[in-house]
Parts: C-alpha cells; sequence; structure tokens
C-alpha cells in the first residue's frame, strides 16, 4: 500500500514559513519526506528555522524575498529547478481602523496578500508545464470571505480576492493538471493572533468557538497536506474552512 501524505522526492515552497501557521506548514511538509524551501521576508529567522529542521534530518531551506516586490518574487521561484507544491501563506494585515487606512497600508497588503499570489504563480508555471503537473495552495481567511473583524478592511478585501483568484485560477490552469485550492483559517493561536488582543481576548474568544478552543498551526497544515496529495486529486478550485466550527452559529 502506498502513502498518499508521502512528499519524498518533492519540492514545497513555503511563503511566510519562518513562523506562525506558515511553519506549522513547513514542518508538516518537511515531516513527509519534502524537501522544503521557505520564503520570506525574515531571512534570519527562516534560516534558524531550516538549521533546527536539517538538524533533525529534514530537507529544508531558506531564501529572503519580499513579497511586495514582483522582481524579487519571480527570482526566487525561477531560481528552483524542480517544484511540485506552491504554498502562499504569507499575509500582510495591520490592525488599522478603516478611517486611518493609508494608501501605502493598503498598497503593501494588496501586493503581499494577493498580488504576490499571481507572481509567484505565474513564475511557478514553466515548471508545472514541464513535470505535467502542479499544486497551488493559498492560506485565505474567513474574513472577507465569511465574516468581519474590526480593523482588517484592507485584509479582508485582499482575502476576498484571493479566493477569486483560487476559483478563476483554478479554471484556467485545469488543462495543465495544475491544482489550485485554499484554506480559509479561522482564530489561530500564533504570534500574529496575540497582536490582535490580550490572551484574556483570546480565552474569550476561545470560549465562543464551538469545539472549544483556538485553531493550531498544525490544523492548517494538516488541511494543507490533505490538499496537495493525491487523495485530493479531483479537488480544485475549493476553499476548506478551517475554524472549529466558529462560522457555523447564526449570532
Amino acid at each position: 500500500m502506498t502513502n498518499d501524505l508521502d512528499f519524498s522526492g518533492q519540492v514545497v515552497l513555503v511563503t511566510g514559513g519562518a513562523q506562525g501557521i506558515g511553519l506549522g506548514i513547513v514542518q508538516a511538509f518537511a515531516q513527509r519526506g519534502a524537501r522544503v524551501v521557505i520564503a520570506d521576508r525574515l531571512l534570519e529567522q527562516a534560516e534558524a528555522v531550516a538549521a533546527r529542521l536539517c538538524a533533525q534530518g529534514h530537507q529544508v531551506e531558506a531564501v529572503g524575498v519580499d513579497l511586495a516586490d514582483a522582481k524579487a518574487v519571480f527570482a526566487c521561484v525561477q531560481g528552483l529547478a524542480q517544484l511540485d507544491v506552491l504554498v502562499h501563506n504569507a499575509g500582510y494585515f495591520p490592525l488599522t481602523a478603516f478611517a486611518d487606512i493609508t494608501p501605502t497600508i493598503l498598497e503593501r497588503t494588496l501586493a503581499v496578500n494577493l498580488s504576490a499570489l499571481f507572481w509567484l504563480t505565474q513564475a511557478a508555471l514553466p515548471r508545472f508545464r514541464e513535470q505535467g503537473r502542479g499544486c497551488v495552495l493559498v492560506t485565505s481567511s474567513v474574513t472577507g470571505n465569511r465574516v468581519g473583524y474590526p480593523g482588517l478592511s484592507h485584509y479582508a478585501a485582499s482575502k476576498a480576492g484571493v479566493n477569486g483568484f483560487i476559483r478563476n485560477a483554478a479554471l484556467e490552469l485545469a488543462p495543465l493538471n495544475v491544482r489550485v485550492n485554499g484554506v480559509e483559517p479561522g482564530m489561530i493561536a500564533t504570534p500574529a493572533m496575540d497582536n490582535l488582543g490580550d490572551a484574556a481576548v483570546n480565552d474569550s474568544i476561545a470560549r465562543r468557538v464551538p469545539l472549544g478552543r483556538l485553531g493550531a498551526a498544525a490544523d492548517i497544515a494538516g488541511a494543507m497536506v490533505f490538499l496537495a496529495s493525491d487523495l485530493a486529486g479531483y479537488i480544485t478550485g475549493q476553499t476548506l474552512v478551517v475554524d472549529g466550527g466558529a462560522t457555523l452559529p447564526e449570532i
């Protein structure tokens, strides 16, 4: 019996993999045999992650890239001799009241969260064509697609755009045997979550989640591994909500 979750021989690129959800994704693929490339603006932190995982016997390397720089994005992807799974996880979401959003904040939010997804995928297409298959995965969000959150109008708009990208890119890239899917996390316990509220606020949120807890990075990583695997070989253009049931209640 073959192991459908074995990624040995595959190369997985994870943006924003130095911490939080991205780190969980990196670990999940590395533990399943993939060679993982972390693309992150926090290069020193990404290198430390790579060194730690390599010491555990995994294949992980780090490259520095600012996802808001289209030329840098293309150079990062085109520098890979092989690419099987592209995971765009990096995100930018400074908590900002709607009236205080500036052109700089909005432009960088859209550049990192949405525009980079276009350039990453375009840059990956030559590799996917050569290999006869490919997989694009995106960390989207329930915010903007199913719920709102005060101070994140710019982020919500970018993630709504991400979901539109997923559906349309999946349609256009299907003839190339390239699948495009996303995961919509709910409230996940990460350093970024800590920036949205103190411990008491987070505890209050956790109590309102039907499953009774905040999510973990591993919860999102598990969904990503599934969507990248042959088990999901007939799934494309979809987003999987991983939120502990938080978006189920009517009020």
